[in-house]
């Protein structure tokens, strides 16, 4: 079987890639997440994950190099990771009671064939109505700095959400189902 490379630290995107019995090493990218405002909200996450990719697969001459990066958006407004906890708090003030989306972008290298694909997923989101004492509490008890929009559905964060429509994985920080089928398109045999 080739090497795969995930191209995050994300613990959670590693949990996944192994919930589908993939064998695969961490490389941490180093690539600054900084937005690019001329890029809209998919395109900037496509972006991410295509700088994420290159920047890992530059130093393994035969293996398959995922990235991909998660982004949050409401109306117009795209939160990434929260600055410190202040930020925290003001992105889930602002997703409050509202609908909002999730978006992950994910990128595929073959870095034997020069072979490549980026693509993203959205799903949507309902958290429901919380109280400030709600907020303040989750930013004290969780670890939010490593969350795009400041949470983890795969955690205590579960409650705050009243409806998902598409795929749940993405909000954790992968779409299974769509990196799954690209994944078959590179060679890589999940089942």
């Amino acid at each position: 079987m080739r090497k795969i490379i995930l191209a995050s630290s994300s613990p959670r995107r590693k949990e996944l890639l192994q919930l589908l019995g993939l064998q695969l090493k961490v490389v941490k990218s180093d690539v600054d997440e900084k937005l690019n405002p001329r890029l809209g909200p998919q395109s900037q996450a496509e972006d991410l994950s295509r700088q994420k990719a290159e920047a890992v697969a530059r130093k393994f001459p035969d293996a398959i190099v995922i990235g991909a990066d998660t982004l949050v958006v409401i109306g117009t407004e795209i939160f990434g990771k929260p600055k410190d906890l202040v930020d925290a708090e003001r992105m889930l003030k602002k997703l409050n009671g509202k609908m909002h989306e999730v978006i992950t972008g994910f990128t595929i290298i073959d870095t034997k064939t020069g072979k490549r694909i980026t693509k993203s997923v959205i799903t949507k989101l309902l958290m429901r109505r919380l109280t400030s004492g709600e907020i303040s509490a989750y930013i004290k008890r969780e670890t939010v700095s490593d969350k795009a929009g400041s949470y983890a559905i795969n955690g205590v964060g579960a409650i705050f959400f009243e409806k998902i429509v598409g795929d749940y994985y993405n909000i954790v920080g992968l779409p299974l189902y769509a990196l799954s089928k690209e994944l078959k398109r590179f060679g890589v045999k999940i089942l």
